[in-house]
């Protein structure tokens, strides 16, 4: 049976297991380990889905699972996650009910990464299926936390080690050859004369909406609202108990923060414009302001052909005496997490800056075996040879094992809502994605080593 005649036969099929897996709210949480009771119940289902198909299925203590098929000494791993960003506020219809208009569909993990992890399902049990003449063992892994972290796949690397090859389908087609390093950090303000606040849904999504009190006459409200007005910012105040300020914002991923509009930041620079004196939005000003590209931190010195710096402010709470804030920033792929710590250094006894995590960038030379055999499946099947593979801002599996990429499941100049209100997923692309994961295999599957 043709690939094409395979989909066609099995699509109703294709759309009732994402529907399935889209119906689980697997956002990161604390009660049960490792991350969360519904991610658990997402995993047990997968794994189900996965055996049904065929695979040779493996829970690897509820961090992460996999189905594996083929034989051989080498191993092709597909990485993919169950676990989403949070739904946030915006959306049209139920974000965990997958519903279907217009040829595409709509849900909360629709396309990161719940469609890719369909998509390489199906392509795993066409291959089945077929009898195809497998050289490599191909395992698809199932991570619970990519969104918060990957200790998911730290884990599986530690109980069942590395891959040969392989691709996550969590980024965009023809493919990606680098992705920038991660710093990440708490901003810590103390002593400031902001009351209460609190905005964002997850540090790697643009803030869409901060709420924030402030002592009455503290400052200039018609230039607090005519700098709002002029960067086309909806606001609402409220005079009770302190001034009670909304600011709303566009939500965007947090490795292109010039897609969206930071609450955070237009509420801290319009309070700035408005004479409001505080400690805490004078540091904000000084080195970020509405900037998302460290252009007030020295960043532009250390941007390369390959890509530039972004920065995004993603949540914000008042917590006792002090301002908690989320800086989730992506630096290049020619510099360092330790040249990174150099520029952050302005940290002051007022403003602190707590890094979290460090993560090296990733960079693969586009002559390699494994990344032509990728691309070509990509050119094959749709036969476009002109669009270019891409370094990008966001972070995948790929940083978290060896000789992986992520590829897939986004086309180019599509805008799938990942990480915003009202995901979808084309359809018609759902279907393209199959078609290339089958050839993706069988080209990786004939690498000689």
């Amino acid at each position: 049976m043709q690939v094409k005649e395979f989909i066609e036969a099995n699509f109703e099929n294709m759309k009732a297991d994402l529907r399935d897996l889209v119906s689980f709210n697997s956002v990161h949480a604390d009660d049960e380990k490792p991350f969360g009771s519904t991610n658990r119940k997402v995993l047990d289902r997968a794994l189900e889905l996965m055996n049904e198909k065929g695979l040779r299925t493996e829970n690897v203590d509820y961090y992460c699972g996999f189905g594996e098929t083929g034989s051989g000494d080498k191993l092709i791993g597909i990485l993919a996650h169950l676990d989403v960003v949070p739904a946030g506020e915006g959306w049209n219809t139920d974000p965990f009910v997958m519903i279907e208009k217009d040829g595409f569909v709509y849900g909360r993990g629709v396309s990161d990464d719940k469609g890719g992890t369909v998509a390489s399902m199906y392509a795993l049990k066409y291959l089945i299926d077929e009898k195809y003449p497998f050289k490599k063992r191909v395992r698809l892994i199932l991570g619970c936390n990519e969104e918060t972290g990957s200790a998911c796949i730290a884990h599986y690397v530690e109980k069942k080690g590395q891959i040969d090859y392989g691709f996550t389908p969590d980024g965009n087609f023809p493919g990606i050859y680098a992705e920038k390093g991660m710093y990440m950090a708490q901003v810590v303000g103390h002593g400031s004369r902001i009351i209460d606040i609190k905005g964002g849904e997850a540090s790697n999504v643009v803030c869409k909406k901060v709420n924030a009190v402030v002592p009455e006459g503290s400052f200039d409200e018609e230039k607090f609202k005519a700098f709002l007005d002029e960067h086309s910012v909806k606001y609402d105040i409220e005079h009770e108990g302190g001034v009670k300020i909304t600011v709303y914002g566009v939500a965007a991923h947090a490795s292109m923060p010039d897609l969206g509009v930071n609450a955070i930041s237009h509420l801290f620079e319009a309070l700035y414009a408005a004479g409001f004196e505080d400690s805490f939005i004078r540091w904000f000003h000084e080195h970020f302001a509405l900037t998302v590209h460290g252009e007030l931190a020295g960043f532009e010195a250390i941007k390369d052909k390959e890509s530039d710096t972004s920065i995004n402010f993603g949540v914000i709470r008042k917590e006792g005496d002090e301002i908690h804030m989320s800086l989730d920033m992506r630096f290049p792929v020619m510099t360092t997490s330790e040249k990174v710590c150099e520029l952050m250094n302005f940290g002051d006894e007022s403003n602190e800056l707590r890094v979290m995590e460090l993560v090296e960038p990733l960079y693969f030379d586009i002559n390699t075996p494994m990344i032509k055999a990728l691309k070509k499946a990509y050119e094959d099947v749709t036969g476009d040879k002109e669009s270019k593979m891409e370094a990008i801002g966001g972070g995948t599996y790929a940083k978290a094992i060896h000789n992986c990429i992520a590829f897939g499941c986004e086309f180019m100049g599509e805008d799938n809502h990942i990480h915003d209100a009202n995901e979808c997923l084309d359809l018609e692309n759902f279907k393209k994605q199959v078609e290339i994961y089958v050839e993706a295999i069988r080209n990786l599957n004939e690498i000689e080593d």
